[in-house]
């Protein structure tokens, strides 16, 4: 089973939290609230996607680059996909 159905509960709750801290982001910025509690906000919402998107990939390289019944080339493919998104993602 792919650890995103396995872990879906924790993983929505995740999604659910960080929709809610936008939220606030927005009604912040729309109520003109003080510049540094809006950056504060900013950085928590950039914690929480970190976390989970390292819960995540986590789940992923486990799944695929650990499984034990996955060809070498079914590994470097694996490997390779997650490089990329690596790489998206910290630009």
């Amino acid at each position: 089973m792919p650890h995103t159905i396995k872990d879906q509960k924790k993983l929505l709750a995740r999604v659910r939290r960080i929709k809610g801290q936008t939220e606030g982001l927005e009604r912040a910025l729309e109520s003109g609230t003080d510049c540094s509690a809006i950056l504060q906000q900013i950085a928590a919402i950039r914690g929480a996607v970190n976390g989970l998107m390292a819960e995540v990939l986590e789940g992923h390289m486990r799944d695929h680059l650990g499984a034990e019944d996955r060809t070498p080339q079914q590994r470097h493919d694996d490997l390779e996909q997650v490089v990329s998104v690596l790489r998206s993602y910290l630009k």
